[in-house]
Parts: structure tokens; sequence; C-alpha cells
């Protein structure tokens, strides 16, 4: 089911990760899920009742997202 967001809304809305705009609604490869994903990072953030829940708690990391951040935790992977 597609959400509908205000335009004005998706114009001011960014990613509170990393501040990049705009926001696209749906996911990759779904354009009709319920989240607001970053052109940027590629987090997704879910929509529930047609409110947009921009909390990093709450969204989705990109695959890339949490192959760094696992890097940072225990170095880079060796070949």
């Amino acid at each position: 089911m597609a959400i509908h967001l205000d335009e004005q809304l998706l114009a001011v809305l960014a990613c509170p990760a990393d501040h990049h705009a705009p926001l696209i609604v749906g996911r990759e490869g779904d354009p009709d899920a319920p989240f607001l994903t970053c052109s940027e990072c590629g987090r997704a953030y879910p929509v529930r009742d047609g409110i947009p829940v921009l909390l990093l708690d709450e969204a989705d990391a990109a695959p890339d997202a949490e192959e760094a951040e696992h890097e940072d935790r225990t170095g880079p992977a060796w070949s």
C-alpha cells in the first residue's frame, strides 16, 4: 500500500543520521513500502499511521552502513 505524504513536508525532511535530503518515499525495489529512504546513506525510516518516524533506533540501516559500522567496531576486514 502506497503512502501519501504532503509534498511540502517531504521538502523539509532530512535524514537524521547524515542530514541529507530529500528522503525518497518507499524502499529500493519497493516504492510502495511504508518507509522514507535517505537518498544518500540508504537508511529507511518507517511511516506509521501517516507519520514519519525519523529516529535512528527505528531506521533500517542500508547494507553498506551496517558493514561500515561493523568495521568501526572490529577494524577492517583483511582479504
